[in-house]
């Protein structure tokens, strides 16, 4: 056997060095996409405060995924065909849990507790994930993610409690109402786990993304139909025609729904579950500084060593999965 001639190693080199750099490409699509969906989601809650001068919780999540339908399906005007009833078994859950339940159990929350409260219970939705992947699809996690996740939920705590609410807590006490409230957000946290899952399941089917996030709405709104009347759905129209309003509900449903479930989606088939959850940690951060900008809301040292805290957990359990 002859050896390799030095222009053979030559031209061989470039296709093996390729090789590695095309696998690093999804990865960092799926870290940009999924930096932009909490990105537009921190933003909502912004948006959310405006609307509920006039607007209960049920007709917001209502309106905004019914004009993300509706731009889903002007976007991808064509029915999707799923091969059997199984597979559609798992747009099923992917409705009722990512869209209807999450939703839902997340505003019941909010009518219990404080909003800081719910965001920082809430925010340990990548700890359930994590737990849930390493259950159901063996994946394996270790120490540096429980460490990131510890320092990314004290980050947390003092972003959302910087404001005060920490006082209040410690002075009146949580209460049982207040369980209550922290019971239905930690429900809130493993509904979106469990959705986490779905969605990875879903993105092995091979179907188009755009369709896939549709047919997950058309499922939750399905769902969410029967709770309306129960949950007091009473709208007032006439407040709908200011442009804050639909403007506010564009945003929510063009921005917030369509677009970042499909981006979700797509970050969720490049990085997996677990990784594309962490970055649910920056979600608290980058609202406060969203109403700093917007809004106007201080930024104290507190709440600056919160998202300095919050973003070191998310690299910390980057490293642990």
């Amino acid at each position: 056997m002859t050896e390799p001639s030095a222009e053979t190693i030559d031209a061989a080199a470039p296709t093996a060095s390729a090789a590695p750099a095309a696998q690093q490409r999804p990865a960092v699509r799926g870290h940009v996409l999924a930096l932009v969906t909490v990105l537009v989601w921190a933003v909502t809650f912004v948006s959310t405060k405006v609307l509920l001068v006039h607007l209960a919780p049920i007709e917001i999540l209502f309106f905004r995924f019914v004009i993300g339908f509706a731009a889903l399906a002007l976007l991808r005007p064509r029915i999707l065909r799923v091969q059997d009833f199984k597979e559609e078994r798992w747009f099923m859950l992917a409705g009722a849990t990512g869209v209807t339940l999450y939703y839902l159990l997340e505003n019941i929350a909010l009518t219990f507790t404080t909003a800081s409260i719910v965001g920082v219970v809430v925010a340990a939705a990548p700890l359930f994930t994590g737990l849930a992947s390493a259950a159901v699809l063996k994946e394996r996690l270790r120490a540096p993610f429980f460490v990131g996740f510890a320092v990314a939920m004290a980050g947390v705590c003092l972003v959302s409690f910087a404001g005060g609410a920490a006082g209040a807590l410690a002075g009146e006490g949580i209460g049982q109402a207040g369980l209550v409230g922290v019971g239905l957000a930690l429900a809130a946290a493993g509904t979106w786990a469990v959705y986490s899952i779905v969605t990875k399941k879903l993105s092995t089917f091979g179907y188009d993304s755009i369709l896939v996030t549709r047919r997950t709405f058309a499922w939750g709104l399905a769902f969410m139909l029967p709770t309306l009347p129960i949950l007091g759905f009473s709208p007032d129209w006439a407040s709908l025609a200011a442009p804050e309003m639909w403007g506010n509900l564009v945003f929510l449903g063009l921005g917030a729904s369509a677009l970042c479930f499909v981006t979700w989606n797509m970050a969720v088939k490049e990085l997996g579950p677990v990784k594309t959850s962490l970055y649910i940690y920056l979600v608290p951060a980058l609202t406060v500084m969203a109403s700093a900008a917007v809004l106007g809301d201080p930024l104290t040292p507190p709440v600056i060593a919160g998202v300095l805290l919050t973003i070191a957990g998310l690299f910390l359990s980057e490293r642990g999965k």
